[in-house]
C-alpha cells in the first residue's frame, strides 16, 4: 500500500496537474519578461532618436562654407602708358623723344598699356647716338582660382626678372636691386653687340601691389661714336621707373605713391634667378601679357637705328 501511494503522483491526472501548476506561475515570468521587452524597446528607440538627432546636428555643422574667397586687388586701372613720363623726363632719356611717342596695342587697357620712345643724336662724321625706351604695364585682378592680384603680379614679376637674365647673346650681365621704387624692383643690366654698334641694355622690372612694370631703355654709339656710359643709363633708367611706378599710384588716387609694403625686398630677390612658375605662366596669358620686352629690346633698337 505504501509503494502504491508513492507512486501516485505519477499517474496521468497527477501529471496534468503539475503542467497547469507549472504553467500559471510561467504566466507571471511571461508578463514580466513582455513588459521588460516592451520597455527596453521603448529606451532603445528613444535613444536611437537622440542619435539620429545628434547626427542630423553634426552634419548641418559640417557641412560645405561658402566658397573661399581672396582679398581684393588695391589697383583697378593704369595710367596711359604714353603719359606715364613728363615729357621732358622723355627728352632727356632719348633725344627729341616726347615726340616719337608710340602707343602699344592693346585690347584692355585697364589690364595691359605700353608705349616706346626712340630718338637718334646724329653728330654727322663723328656719329650718332641712339637710344630707345620702352614702358610696359600689367595689372592683375584678384581670381579665386588663381589668387590674389598681389600674388599673382609676385609671380610675374619673377619671371620678368628670369626673362630680362636670360637674353641670347647678352654679355657681361648683371643683377641689382632697385630701391624705393614700388613694392619691390630689380635692374638688369648687359651688353649685347649688334652689327650696328655695341648696345647697353638696361630692363627694370618693378611691382607694385598687383600691377607690373617693366622698363627698358638702352643706347648705342652708331657710324663710329663711342659707346654711352653704362652707370649714365642705369642712373636714368631707375629714375625713370620710380616715376612710372608714382604714376600708377596716382591713377588709382593713391597718395602713398606706390611706397614699399612689406613684402620680401627687391635686394634679397635680386641676385637670384627665379625658377619658372606655372602660376605665373597663366595668369600672364589670361591678362593677355605679351612676351617680355626685354627680349626684344636691342632687336626693336636696331630696327629703329637702321629706319633712322
Amino acid at each position: 500500500m505504501q509503494r502504491a501511494a508513492q507512486r501516485a503522483p505519477h499517474s496521468p491526472r497527477a501529471k496534468r496537474l503539475n503542467r497547469v501548476l507549472v504553467c500559471a506561475a510561467a504566466v507571471p515570468v511571461l508578463f514580466l519578461a513582455a513588459a521588460c521587452s516592451s520597455d527596453s524597446g521603448s529606451d532603445s528607440g528613444s535613444g536611437d532618436g537622440a542619435k539620429a538627432s545628434a547626427s542630423a546636428g553634426a552634419s548641418a555643422s559640417s557641412s560645405p562654407s561658402a566658397s573661399p574667397t581672396v582679398a581684393a586687388a588695391k589697383y583697378a586701372r593704369l595710367p596711359e602708358a604714353c603719359k606715364a613720363l613728363a615729357g621732358k623726363t622723355v627728352d632727356d632719356l632719348v633725344p627729341k623723344g616726347a615726340k616719337s611717342a608710340k602707343k602699344g596695342s592693346s585690347s584692355d587697357v585697364s589690364s595691359r598699356t605700353s608705349c616706346s620712345w626712340n630718338g637718334l643724336d646724329n653728330n654727322g662724321v663723328k656719329g650718332s647716338q641712339y637710344r630707345w625706351l620702352n614702358v610696359s604695364l600689367l595689372r592683375f585682378d584678384s581670381d579665386a582660382s588663381r589668387g590674389s592680384g598681389a600674388d599673382q603680379a609676385r609671380a610675374y614679376y619673377r619671371d620678368q626678372v628670369q626673362d630680362a637674365q636670360a637674353v641670347t647673346g647678352a654679355k657681361n650681365v648683371k643683377t641689382q636691386g632697385v630701391s624705393g621704387t614700388g613694392d619691390e624692383a630689380t635692374l638688369v643690366r648687359y651688353d649685347l653687340k649688334k652689327k650696328e654698334g655695341a648696345f647697353k641694355q638696361q630692363t627694370v622690372v618693378a611691382r607694385v601691389e598687383n600691377v607690373v612694370l617693366t622698363l627698358d631703355y638702352n643706347g648705342a654709339g652708331l657710324a663710329g661714336d663711342k659707346s654711352p656710359d653704362a652707370d649714365d643709363l642705369v642712373k636714368a633708367a631707375e629714375k625713370a621707373a620710380k616715376e612710372v611706378v608714382a604714376s600708377v599710384a596716382k591713377a588709382n588716387g593713391d597718395t602713398a605713391s606706390g611706397a614699399p609694403d612689406a613684402s620680401p625686398s627687391a635686394s634679397k630677390t635680386a641676385g637670384k634667378s627665379a625658377s619658372p612658375s606655372a602660376s605665373a605662366a597663366k595668369a600672364g596669358k589670361s591678362a593677355g601679357a605679351s612676351p617680355s620686352a626685354s627680349r626684344s629690346a636691342s632687336d626693336a633698337a636696331t630696327k629703329d637705328a637702321g629706319n633712322s
